[in-house]
């Protein structure tokens, strides 16, 4: 009798978990698919930034008709299909030394335009308006976001960022200083008395940023990078790397899994407190929800390396392997490297930068910091890390070390013993 009521039950549960996926997936449809319309002009721009107080988190409340139209569609009219320009995205995790990383396009002067993780309010309001960031949905809004950024077209991102741009003009883009495209002459809007910008340029006094003048700034570049930590599976890029309108190169950074979960456990101690507990007593429970998270990063990344490695038509010439030890070790042959493969000259002044901020001293090299003294940086991990954690990430993330040549440890002495390399040489072929 118990089997006979149990299935139907186990049947119903099924059907209402697919239903809640798909009704997550169709909002975030739905929102992709809005088209701006026009509205009203304000009366000024101190009026149009204080009723960014009146807006809601939720996606489903926003209104979206405060924004009006863009200058028609960028990429087919105002030339976002240059000759030789290329689109370059540089893909990694959290604490893979991406921001030092994405400085080598940043600093690339005034024929690159960068962007230091717009996906960034993609993820915080799907994880608003869902309770958590739906994988399917996230790599769909993650797709197309960047799809429209690559055409220097800034219309979808707005429908992310909150409160909502009014006008095309925010205070309140991520990191906006990280980039210095938004902070350039052209892009620097009037100072607004009364409005706060937490991420303010601190190259020169700007305002708000005005959006279209970063768009029509965009199109008058060489060449576009962009910088993120978010992207989990390279396959659902793809769209991109057949748009006939972009040439796009792919750059995927990885380090050791154990160098990156001890960066974590300081850079975010209140998300890796249950790691941090253990470090310091008892046996890391191996079926514990942290433990299967590390593993799914673990695989996220391993599974697009292996697809970006085999070449498949898609990406032939257009996919990276770099790992961050080889960067801090030989930091200018990397960068040469990254370079050559983009396709883009090396200037002198990217040169003048890596010199200056790979030999940067204990004080200016925090946790944060894009000044690292390389060759300190690659080693530093294995002090800090209790041997039994590292037995674990190796036993959840071993065949992700495997393929980018980590080396194992097996003793605490073979840990802290500098002498030893764990990193093999290993040449990643790209080209």
């Amino acid at each position: 009798m118990k089997i006979k009521y149990t299935i139907p039950i186990v049947f119903f549960m099924a059907l209402v978990i697919i239903e809640k996926e798909n009704n997550i997936i169709s909002r975030v449809s739905d929102k992709l698919k809005q088209t701006p319309q026009t509205s009203q002009q304000p009366s000024s721009l101190s009026n149009v930034l204080l009723k960014h107080s009146s807006f809601r988190l939720s996606i489903s409340k926003r209104n979206v008709t405060l924004m009006k139209p863009r200058l028609e569609d960028y990429s087919e009219h105002r030339g976002a299909l240059r000759r030789g320009r290329k689109h370059i995205l540089l893909l990694a995790t959290t604490r893979t030394g991406s921001s030092f990383v994405g400085e080598f396009f940043n600093q690339q002067g005034d024929n690159m335009f960068y962007l230091f993780e717009p996906l960034w309010h993609v993820e915080k309001m799907l994880t608003l308006d869902t309770q958590g960031t739906n994988a399917a949905a996230a790599a769909k809004a993650y797709r197309d976001v960047l799809q429209k950024l690559f055409l220097c077209d800034f219309s979808l991102l707005e429908t992310f960022i909150d409160p909502l741009p009014v006008d095309h003009i925010t205070p309140a883009l991520f990191r906006r200083e990280s980039s210095s495209s938004l902070c350039e002459k052209s892009v620097c809007s009037p100072v607004v008395k009364g409005v706060f910008e937490r991420y303010r340029c601190k190259t020169r006094r700007c305002g708000p940023l005005n959006l279209t003048m970063a768009s029509e700034s965009c199109l008058k570049k060489e060449h576009i990078a962009i910088k993120s930590v978010r992207v989990r599976q390279l396959e659902t890029l793809r769209p991109l790397a057949e748009d006939p309108r972009l040439d796009v190169k792919f750059i995927q950074l990885v380090r050791d899994p154990r160098a990156i979960l001890a960066s974590r456990m300081v850079a975010f101690a209140a998300k890796y407190k249950n790691w941090k507990e253990w470090a310091v007593g008892g046996n890391v429970p191996i079926d514990d929800d942290e433990v299967r998270k590390l593993k799914g990063n673990c695989d996220n990344i391993r599974m697009s390396a292996e697809i970006g490695l085999r070449q498949p038509f898609w990406l032939r010439r257009r996919y990276m392997l770099v790992r961050y030890e080889d960067i801090a070790r030989f930091p200018m042959k990397k960068a040469t490297e990254m370079y050559r493969f983009t396709g883009i000259p090396f200037t002198p002044q990217v040169k003048s930068w890596i010199l200056k901020n790979t030999q940067a001293s204990k004080e200016t090299s925090g946790v944060y910091s894009t000044q690292k003294n390389s060759s300190e940086q690659v080693e530093k991990w294995r002090f800090k890390l209790p041997f039994k954690i590292a037995q674990v990430v190796q036993r959840v993330c071993g065949p992700t070390m495997k393929l980018f040549g980590y080396k194992f440890v097996s003793s605490e002495e073979m840990l802290t013993d500098k002498s030893i390399s764990l990193i093999e040489d290993k040449v990643f072929s790209f080209l």
